[in-house]
């Protein structure tokens, strides 16, 4: 009988219970294949960011046996600076060679460490600036899911370590036990990890008509030529002024906006449909197979046939 992935998750002060609770819950829908355990840095029971304490039954010696350490975020209103050092110090227990994973603000404890040091990494990109400041080493890059550096893998903030979990999932043991456990979580069972963190972007006052209207419809018709000219004519704006206005409202420009819409519609019927990539290309907008495979690839990393073999585990997927 195969022995079970043994996954430690290190839950420092401060910690956010649903982060916590995470590795248990996703990896745990994989049929048996990892042992999840919990401990802290002392084997005291540990202060979540709540009103409430979690009594942990183990110390930093589970980390010495783990294949897999996973350091889950915290609040970094509740954790001091002590906390923040005895936590980093823990991951000296951790032996060679096995694997690091943080979700949320829990790459401040790899930092740290200074496990993360010239490496790629992410972390909640409402942390970023100051987790730059405190690790200037660190390659970090907030405005994705997740940073898969082969033994060292961090997410970002919250539902991404959801993401993450089925990652390793889908790493260690492929895209059909993936999908199971995202089916027995109730959740989507693939968000690329390059795709970008929903990032807060202020959003002024509208004065006068916006582009609301204009964008909704240009939802309904990606499969016709939707250009700058055609959407200002719309919206009954010069192109200049819906530039500016796409700008202020979604942080974007009206081409930009419109090929993501594209990828996004594409990768729905990927998803959930048997349509070609042709098929599927001139539905969303674009001239042929190839441009979407090229839009496809440049957006996400990944072919249009890989990404539905990977989301719905079907062999050959198309082309």
């Amino acid at each position: 009988m195969v022995r079970p992935h043994r996954v430690v998750v290190l839950a420092p002060d401060g910690v956010y219970p649903f982060d916590l609770g995470i590795p248990a819950r996703v990896l745990g829908a994989a049929n048996g294949l990892y042992e999840v355990v919990t401990c802290s840095a002392d084997g005291e029971p540990v202060q979540t960011n709540s009103d409430f304490s979690i009594s942990v039954q183990r110390g930093p010696e589970a980390l010495r046996n783990a294949d897999t350490v996973i350091v889950p975020g915290f609040d970094s209103l509740v954790i001091g600076a002590d906390a923040l050092a005895k936590a980093a110090s823990a991951l000296k227990s951790v032996s060679p060679g096995t694997r690091l994973v943080s979700i949320c603000t829990g790459a401040f404890v790899l930092a740290a460490a200074g496990l993360l040091d010239g490496r790629p990494a992410t972390t909640h990109w409402a942390a970023a600036d100051v987790f730059r400041s405190w690790y200037p080493a660190v390659d970090l890059n907030p405005d994705v899911l997740f940073v898969d550096d082969g033994d060292i893998v961090t997410s970002a903030g919250a539902a991404s370590g959801v993401d993450l979990c089925l990652h390793l999932i889908r790493t260690d043991h492929g895209s059909e036990l993936a999908n199971h456990a995202a089916r027995m979580c109730v959740t989507p069972p693939w968000r690329d990890g390059g795709q970008a963190q929903y990032i807060e972007r202020p959003v002024p006052v509208a004065v006068g008509r916006g582009t609301g209207d204009t964008r909704e419809w240009a939802r309904a018709n990606l499969q016709d030529t939707l250009t700058l000219a055609r959407l200002a004519a719309h919206a009954h704006m010069s192109p200049r002024t819906l530039s500016r206005r796409f700008e202020e409202e979604v942080g974007t420009s009206p081409g930009r906006w419109v090929a993501v819409q594209r990828i996004d519609r594409a990768r729905e019927l990927l998803e959930g449909t048997d349509l070609s990539v042709e098929e599927i290309a001139h539905k969303v907008g674009f001239v042929g197979g190839t441009s979407l495979r090229e839009h496809f690839h440049a957006a996400l990393g990944v072919s249009p046939a890989a990404y539905r073999r990977t989301f719905r585990g079907v062999p050959g997927g198309g082309s």
